[in-house]
Protein backbone atom coordinates (compact mmCIF):
# COMPACT_ATOMS: atom_id res chain seq x y z
CA UNK A 1 0.00 0.00 0.00
CA UNK A 2 1.34 3.56 -0.97
CA UNK A 3 0.10 6.67 0.73
CA UNK A 4 0.22 10.60 -0.49
CA UNK A 5 0.08 12.64 2.28
CA UNK A 6 -0.16 16.56 2.61
CA UNK A 7 -1.55 18.65 5.50
CA UNK A 8 -2.69 22.45 5.37
CA UNK A 9 -4.00 23.27 8.99
CA UNK A 10 -1.42 25.45 11.08
CA UNK A 11 -3.36 24.93 14.09
CA UNK A 12 -3.45 20.99 15.22
CA UNK A 13 -5.67 19.86 18.17
CA UNK A 14 -6.74 16.29 18.65
CA UNK A 15 -7.15 14.04 21.22
CA UNK A 16 -5.94 10.66 21.08
CA UNK A 17 -5.58 7.09 22.15
CA UNK A 18 -2.48 5.32 21.67
CA UNK A 19 -1.65 1.79 21.79
CA UNK A 20 0.01 -0.15 25.01
CA UNK A 21 3.51 0.23 24.94
CA UNK A 22 4.81 -3.43 23.05
CA UNK A 23 7.71 -3.12 24.94
CA UNK A 24 5.73 -3.71 28.24
CA UNK A 25 3.35 -6.29 26.41
CA UNK A 26 5.72 -8.38 25.50
CA UNK A 27 7.66 -8.74 28.90
CA UNK A 28 4.08 -8.80 30.41
CA UNK A 29 3.09 -12.11 28.21
CA UNK A 30 6.35 -13.89 28.59
CA UNK A 31 5.69 -13.43 32.76
CA UNK A 32 2.22 -14.63 32.60
CA UNK A 33 3.73 -17.69 30.09
CA UNK A 34 5.19 -18.55 33.27
CA UNK A 35 2.91 -17.16 35.89
CA UNK A 36 -0.94 -17.94 34.47
CA UNK A 37 -1.73 -15.78 37.99
CA UNK A 38 -1.18 -12.35 36.15
CA UNK A 39 -3.85 -10.30 34.44
CA UNK A 40 -2.64 -7.62 31.61
CA UNK A 41 -4.87 -4.68 30.97
CA UNK A 42 -4.35 -2.61 27.35
CA UNK A 43 -2.26 -4.33 25.76
CA UNK A 44 -0.79 -3.39 22.88
CA UNK A 45 -2.30 -4.27 19.42
CA UNK A 46 0.65 -3.90 17.99
CA UNK A 47 2.01 -6.76 15.17
CA UNK A 48 4.72 -7.72 17.50
CA UNK A 49 2.68 -8.46 19.89
CA UNK A 50 -0.37 -10.71 18.40
CA UNK A 51 2.72 -12.73 17.11
CA UNK A 52 4.45 -13.32 20.68
CA UNK A 53 0.80 -14.32 22.09
CA UNK A 54 0.16 -16.55 19.13
CA UNK A 55 3.42 -18.27 19.82
CA UNK A 56 2.83 -18.78 23.29
CA UNK A 57 0.43 -20.94 22.81
CA UNK A 58 2.54 -23.15 21.37
CA UNK A 59 5.17 -26.55 22.41
CA UNK A 60 6.01 -27.56 19.53
CA UNK A 61 6.24 -27.06 15.25
CA UNK A 62 7.38 -24.11 13.26
CA UNK A 63 7.31 -20.70 14.57
CA UNK A 64 6.85 -17.94 12.36
CA UNK A 65 7.43 -14.24 14.00
CA UNK A 66 7.92 -12.72 10.93
CA UNK A 67 9.91 -9.17 11.68
CA UNK A 68 9.32 -9.13 15.74
CA UNK A 69 12.80 -8.79 16.72
CA UNK A 70 11.81 -8.49 20.42
CA UNK A 71 9.66 -11.89 20.08
CA UNK A 72 12.38 -13.65 18.89
CA UNK A 73 15.15 -12.75 21.30
CA UNK A 74 12.17 -13.39 24.66
CA UNK A 75 11.02 -16.76 22.91
CA UNK A 76 14.45 -18.40 22.35
CA UNK A 77 15.20 -17.62 26.30
CA UNK A 78 11.31 -18.96 27.16
CA UNK A 79 11.32 -21.99 25.17
CA UNK A 80 14.76 -22.79 26.04
CA UNK A 81 13.15 -23.07 29.58
CA UNK A 82 10.54 -24.40 28.79
CA UNK A 83 10.72 -28.61 29.65
CA UNK A 84 9.66 -30.52 27.15
CA UNK A 85 8.73 -28.28 24.16
CA UNK A 86 10.19 -28.48 20.76
CA UNK A 87 9.90 -26.05 18.22
CA UNK A 88 11.84 -23.97 15.28
CA UNK A 89 11.49 -19.88 15.52
CA UNK A 90 11.92 -18.58 12.09
CA UNK A 91 10.94 -14.98 10.59
CA UNK A 92 11.39 -12.64 7.91
CA UNK A 93 13.97 -12.77 5.12
CA UNK A 94 15.76 -9.53 7.41
CA UNK A 95 15.18 -11.70 10.99
CA UNK A 96 17.02 -14.13 9.39
CA UNK A 97 20.41 -11.95 8.99
CA UNK A 98 19.68 -10.17 12.22
CA UNK A 99 22.69 -11.92 14.84
CA UNK A 100 20.97 -13.83 17.92
CA UNK A 101 24.65 -15.72 19.04
CA UNK A 102 25.73 -13.99 22.04
CA UNK A 103 21.98 -14.94 23.69
CA UNK A 104 22.49 -18.26 22.30
CA UNK A 105 25.62 -18.53 23.41
CA UNK A 106 24.43 -17.63 27.08
CA UNK A 107 21.87 -20.08 26.88
CA UNK A 108 24.03 -22.85 26.12
CA UNK A 109 26.18 -22.03 28.99
CA UNK A 110 23.30 -22.60 31.19
CA UNK A 111 22.50 -25.72 29.44
CA UNK A 112 20.63 -25.16 26.88
CA UNK A 113 19.29 -27.34 23.63
CA UNK A 114 19.37 -24.83 20.98
CA UNK A 115 21.08 -25.43 17.40
CA UNK A 116 21.07 -23.47 14.27
CA UNK A 117 19.31 -24.97 11.13
CA UNK A 118 21.35 -22.78 8.53
CA UNK A 119 23.46 -19.86 9.29
CA UNK A 120 25.74 -19.82 13.12
CA UNK A 121 24.25 -17.14 14.65
CA UNK A 122 21.30 -16.43 13.33
CA UNK A 123 17.77 -18.04 13.36
CA UNK A 124 16.26 -20.12 12.18
CA UNK A 125 16.57 -21.82 15.70
CA UNK A 126 15.84 -25.52 16.55
CA UNK A 127 14.91 -25.49 20.32
CA UNK A 128 14.45 -28.14 22.77
CA UNK A 129 13.10 -27.05 26.24
CA UNK A 130 14.71 -28.30 29.25
CA UNK A 131 15.14 -27.61 32.67
CA UNK A 132 17.96 -24.91 33.45
CA UNK A 133 20.12 -25.86 36.02
CA UNK A 134 22.84 -23.28 36.10
CA UNK A 135 22.56 -20.06 37.85
CA UNK A 136 24.81 -17.35 36.90
CA UNK A 137 26.29 -16.44 33.16
CA UNK A 138 28.04 -13.87 31.93
CA UNK A 139 26.76 -11.93 28.78
CA UNK A 140 27.52 -8.68 26.54
CA UNK A 141 25.35 -5.57 27.38
CA UNK A 142 26.68 -3.37 24.26
CA UNK A 143 25.03 -5.18 21.56
CA UNK A 144 21.01 -5.04 22.66
CA UNK A 145 19.25 -4.53 26.14
CA UNK A 146 16.98 -7.51 24.75
CA UNK A 147 19.12 -10.29 25.36
CA UNK A 148 19.97 -9.49 28.91
CA UNK A 149 15.61 -8.66 29.83
CA UNK A 150 15.30 -12.10 27.81
CA UNK A 151 17.39 -13.77 30.27
CA UNK A 152 15.92 -11.84 33.36
CA UNK A 153 12.21 -12.75 32.59
CA UNK A 154 13.05 -16.45 32.80
CA UNK A 155 15.35 -15.84 36.03
CA UNK A 156 12.96 -16.39 38.38
CA UNK A 157 11.51 -19.41 36.84
CA UNK A 158 14.57 -21.21 37.38
CA UNK A 159 15.79 -23.56 39.79
CA UNK A 160 18.20 -21.33 42.12
CA UNK A 161 17.16 -18.27 40.24
CA UNK A 162 19.94 -16.45 37.78
CA UNK A 163 22.97 -14.26 38.52
CA UNK A 164 23.48 -12.30 34.92
CA UNK A 165 27.57 -10.58 34.39
CA UNK A 166 27.35 -8.13 32.24
CA UNK A 167 30.15 -7.01 29.76
CA UNK A 168 31.10 -4.27 28.18
CA UNK A 169 29.47 -0.69 28.27
CA UNK A 170 25.35 -1.37 28.49
CA UNK A 171 23.25 -0.48 26.20
CA UNK A 172 19.99 0.91 26.75
CA UNK A 173 19.84 0.72 30.34
CA UNK A 174 16.21 2.26 30.46
CA UNK A 175 15.07 -0.82 29.10
CA UNK A 176 16.62 -3.20 31.69
CA UNK A 177 15.20 -1.35 34.51
CA UNK A 178 11.62 -1.63 32.44
CA UNK A 179 12.29 -5.17 32.60
CA UNK A 180 13.27 -4.98 36.23
CA UNK A 181 10.38 -2.85 37.11
CA UNK A 182 8.02 -5.11 35.45
CA UNK A 183 8.96 -7.93 37.50
CA UNK A 184 9.58 -6.54 40.93
CA UNK A 185 5.36 -5.30 39.64
CA UNK A 186 4.25 -8.90 39.72
CA UNK A 187 6.01 -9.53 42.83
CA UNK A 188 9.94 -11.29 42.03
CA UNK A 189 12.67 -9.65 43.48
CA UNK A 190 15.49 -8.59 41.52
CA UNK A 191 18.32 -6.74 41.88
CA UNK A 192 20.76 -4.11 39.40
CA UNK A 193 24.15 -3.32 41.01
CA UNK A 194 26.92 -2.22 38.97
CA UNK A 195 27.49 -4.78 36.33
CA UNK A 196 25.46 -7.64 37.78
CA UNK A 197 21.74 -8.27 37.89
CA UNK A 198 20.13 -10.73 40.23
CA UNK A 199 16.62 -12.41 39.98
CA UNK A 200 15.82 -14.54 42.68
CA UNK A 201 13.44 -17.78 42.30
CA UNK A 202 9.98 -18.02 42.89
CA UNK A 203 7.59 -20.85 42.38
CA UNK A 204 3.78 -19.27 42.41
CA UNK A 205 3.54 -15.91 42.54
CA UNK A 206 -0.16 -13.54 44.24
CA UNK A 207 -2.62 -12.80 41.28
CA UNK A 208 -2.33 -9.53 39.85
CA UNK A 209 -3.71 -7.26 37.07
CA UNK A 210 -1.04 -5.14 35.23
CA UNK A 211 -1.73 -1.80 33.33
CA UNK A 212 0.28 -1.30 30.43
CA UNK A 213 1.24 2.28 29.91
CA UNK A 214 0.85 3.49 25.93
CA UNK A 215 3.85 3.37 24.20
CA UNK A 216 6.26 6.70 24.72
CA UNK A 217 8.06 5.80 20.96
CA UNK A 218 4.51 5.73 19.26
CA UNK A 219 3.86 9.55 21.27
CA UNK A 220 7.25 10.74 19.22
CA UNK A 221 5.55 11.29 16.31
CA UNK A 222 3.41 13.39 17.88
CA UNK A 223 5.65 15.17 19.38
CA UNK A 224 6.99 15.88 15.56
CA UNK A 225 4.30 16.80 14.58
CA UNK A 226 3.70 19.34 16.88
CA UNK A 227 7.32 20.63 16.76
CA UNK A 228 6.83 21.28 13.42
CA UNK A 229 3.22 22.90 13.39
CA UNK A 230 2.75 26.67 14.33
CA UNK A 231 0.44 25.78 17.22
CA UNK A 232 -1.04 22.60 18.49
CA UNK A 233 -2.55 21.41 21.62
CA UNK A 234 -2.56 17.37 21.53
CA UNK A 235 -4.06 14.80 24.45
CA UNK A 236 -2.31 11.11 24.38
CA UNK A 237 -3.58 8.89 26.81
CA UNK A 238 -2.50 6.87 28.62
CA UNK A 239 0.67 7.72 30.27
CA UNK A 240 2.61 8.29 33.64
CA UNK A 241 4.92 11.01 34.82
CA UNK A 242 6.89 8.11 36.00
CA UNK A 243 7.49 6.15 33.60
CA UNK A 244 9.53 2.76 33.04
CA UNK A 245 10.01 3.93 29.04
CA UNK A 246 13.44 5.27 27.89
CA UNK A 247 11.65 7.10 25.42
CA UNK A 248 10.30 9.31 27.85
CA UNK A 249 13.34 11.28 27.73
CA UNK A 250 10.91 12.98 24.51
CA UNK A 251 9.48 15.51 26.76
CA UNK A 252 12.64 16.69 28.08
CA UNK A 253 13.95 16.57 24.04
CA UNK A 254 11.45 18.16 22.42
CA UNK A 255 11.60 21.37 24.75
CA UNK A 256 13.90 22.57 22.80
CA UNK A 257 11.84 22.81 19.66
CA UNK A 258 9.18 24.41 21.83
CA UNK A 259 6.90 21.60 22.94
CA UNK A 260 5.81 21.83 26.30
CA UNK A 261 4.40 18.17 27.84
CA UNK A 262 1.81 18.75 30.61
CA UNK A 263 0.47 15.28 32.68
CA UNK A 264 -3.24 15.46 33.23
CA UNK A 265 -4.87 13.00 34.63
CA UNK A 266 -3.74 9.60 32.86
CA UNK A 267 -2.98 11.80 30.03
CA UNK A 268 -0.39 13.77 28.56
CA UNK A 269 -0.96 17.65 26.87
CA UNK A 270 1.52 18.80 23.93
CA UNK A 271 2.03 21.78 23.36
CA UNK A 272 3.18 23.93 21.01
CA UNK A 273 5.17 27.00 21.84
CA UNK A 274 7.27 29.83 20.12
CA UNK A 275 10.93 27.73 20.32
CA UNK A 276 14.41 29.07 19.54
CA UNK A 277 14.92 28.84 15.56
CA UNK A 278 18.70 28.98 15.56
CA UNK A 279 19.48 25.64 17.51
CA UNK A 280 21.37 22.86 17.01
CA UNK A 281 20.58 19.69 18.41
CA UNK A 282 22.87 17.58 20.21
CA UNK A 283 21.80 14.58 21.53
CA UNK A 284 23.40 10.78 23.00
CA UNK A 285 20.43 8.16 22.29
CA UNK A 286 22.46 5.37 24.09
CA UNK A 287 19.73 4.84 26.13
CA UNK A 288 16.50 5.29 23.43
CA UNK A 289 17.58 4.94 20.25
CA UNK A 290 13.98 4.00 18.68
CA UNK A 291 13.44 7.93 18.71
CA UNK A 292 16.85 8.53 16.54
CA UNK A 293 14.38 8.44 13.23
CA UNK A 294 11.68 10.37 14.41
CA UNK A 295 14.17 13.76 16.17
CA UNK A 296 16.32 13.75 12.86
CA UNK A 297 13.73 14.39 10.82
CA UNK A 298 11.80 16.79 12.86
CA UNK A 299 15.41 18.74 12.14
CA UNK A 300 15.07 18.25 8.89
CA UNK A 301 11.70 19.86 8.48
CA UNK A 302 12.91 22.60 11.18
CA UNK A 303 15.90 23.12 8.82
CA UNK A 304 18.24 23.01 12.13
CA UNK A 305 21.84 21.08 12.39
CA UNK A 306 21.32 17.89 14.17
CA UNK A 307 23.91 15.65 15.88
CA UNK A 308 22.61 12.14 16.96
CA UNK A 309 25.12 9.71 18.43
CA UNK A 310 24.84 6.56 20.65
CA UNK A 311 22.94 4.43 17.61
CA UNK A 312 25.25 1.69 17.04
CA UNK A 313 21.75 -0.49 17.64
CA UNK A 314 20.27 0.52 14.76
CA UNK A 315 22.23 -1.26 12.53
CA UNK A 316 20.47 -4.23 12.90
CA UNK A 317 16.91 -3.39 13.49
CA UNK A 318 14.64 -4.09 11.26
CA UNK A 319 17.00 -2.49 8.88
CA UNK A 320 19.84 -0.32 8.83
CA UNK A 321 18.45 2.76 10.06
CA UNK A 322 21.49 5.00 10.13
CA UNK A 323 21.59 4.43 6.05
CA UNK A 324 18.07 4.04 5.56
CA UNK A 325 17.83 7.77 7.74
CA UNK A 326 21.03 8.99 4.99
CA UNK A 327 18.97 7.45 1.96
CA UNK A 328 15.84 9.18 2.42
CA UNK A 329 17.02 12.18 3.78
CA UNK A 330 19.21 12.76 1.28
CA UNK A 331 16.17 12.86 -1.48
CA UNK A 332 15.17 15.92 0.06
CA UNK A 333 18.34 17.75 -0.63
CA UNK A 334 19.60 17.23 2.56
CA UNK A 335 23.65 16.76 3.67
CA UNK A 336 24.04 14.03 5.96
CA UNK A 337 26.61 12.22 7.22
CA UNK A 338 27.03 9.07 8.87
CA UNK A 339 29.40 6.75 11.19
CA UNK A 340 28.81 2.98 12.30
CA UNK A 341 26.86 4.78 15.91
CA UNK A 342 26.09 8.59 14.73
CA UNK A 343 24.24 10.91 12.55
CA UNK A 344 24.80 14.84 11.14
CA UNK A 345 22.39 16.34 9.76
CA UNK A 346 23.55 19.88 8.11
CA UNK A 347 20.59 22.43 7.82
CA UNK A 348 18.46 21.74 4.65
CA UNK A 349 17.91 25.26 3.25
CA UNK A 350 14.72 24.09 0.87
CA UNK A 351 12.98 20.61 0.92
CA UNK A 352 12.26 18.85 -2.45
CA UNK A 353 8.86 18.19 -2.59
CA UNK A 354 6.30 15.10 -3.43
CA UNK A 355 9.11 12.92 -2.25
CA UNK A 356 8.85 8.67 -2.49
CA UNK A 357 9.95 7.23 1.45
CA UNK A 358 11.13 4.08 1.04
CA UNK A 359 10.54 1.89 4.27
CA UNK A 360 12.64 -1.05 4.21
CA UNK A 361 10.05 -3.00 6.16
CA UNK A 362 10.52 -0.97 9.26
CA UNK A 363 7.46 0.86 10.47
CA UNK A 364 9.90 3.52 12.09
CA UNK A 365 10.74 4.81 9.22
CA UNK A 366 7.00 5.24 7.90
CA UNK A 367 5.95 7.07 10.73
CA UNK A 368 9.13 9.22 11.36
CA UNK A 369 8.71 10.86 8.26
CA UNK A 370 4.99 11.13 7.61
CA UNK A 371 5.12 14.86 10.16
CA UNK A 372 7.06 16.24 6.96
CA UNK A 373 3.86 16.66 4.73
CA UNK A 374 3.52 20.00 7.04
CA UNK A 375 6.24 21.12 4.80
CA UNK A 376 5.93 19.10 1.86
CA UNK A 377 3.22 16.58 -0.01
CA UNK A 378 5.18 13.34 0.53
CA UNK A 379 4.46 9.58 -0.51
CA UNK A 380 5.28 6.34 2.24
CA UNK A 381 5.47 3.35 0.18
CA UNK A 382 4.74 -0.02 1.85
CA UNK A 383 2.86 2.02 4.39
CA UNK A 384 1.33 -0.89 6.02
CA UNK A 385 4.52 -1.61 7.98
CA UNK A 386 2.99 0.99 10.81
CA UNK A 387 1.16 -2.29 11.75
CA UNK A 388 4.22 -4.06 13.95
CA UNK A 389 4.03 -1.45 16.59
CA UNK A 390 1.03 1.23 15.88
CA UNK A 391 -1.67 0.24 13.35
CA UNK A 392 -4.12 3.14 14.07
CA UNK A 393 -1.52 5.49 13.13
CA UNK A 394 -2.66 6.10 9.70
CA UNK A 395 -6.84 6.73 11.05
CA UNK A 396 -5.32 8.60 14.02
CA UNK A 397 -3.18 11.16 11.85
CA UNK A 398 -6.38 12.22 9.59
CA UNK A 399 -7.88 13.03 12.74
CA UNK A 400 -4.95 15.99 12.95
CA UNK A 401 -5.86 17.11 9.57
CA UNK A 402 -3.21 15.25 7.80
CA UNK A 403 -4.66 14.29 4.26
CA UNK A 404 -4.14 10.95 3.21
CA UNK A 405 -4.54 8.98 0.21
Amino acid sequence: MTLSLQHSSKNLIADLQITGSKSESNRLLILQALYPNIQIENLSNSDDTVVLKKALDQSSGVIDIHHAGTAMRFLTAYFASKEGCEVEITGSKRMKERPIRLLVDALQRMGADIQYKNEIGYPPLLIKGKKLHVDSVKLQANVSSQYVSALMLIGASLPKGLEIILEGQITSTPYILMTLEILQHAGIKGDFKDDRIFIHPVKNIAASTIAVESDWSSASYFYSIAAISETAEIKLSNYRKSSRQGDSCLAKIYKHFGVQTEFQGNSIILKKQKATTSIRVCEDLRDAPDIAQTIAVTCLARRLECKLEGLHTLKIKETDRLQALKNEMEKFGAEVKTTKDSLHLLPCKNLKANVQIETYNDHRMAMAFAPLAQKVPVTIIDAEVVSKSYPDFWEDLKKLQFLVQ
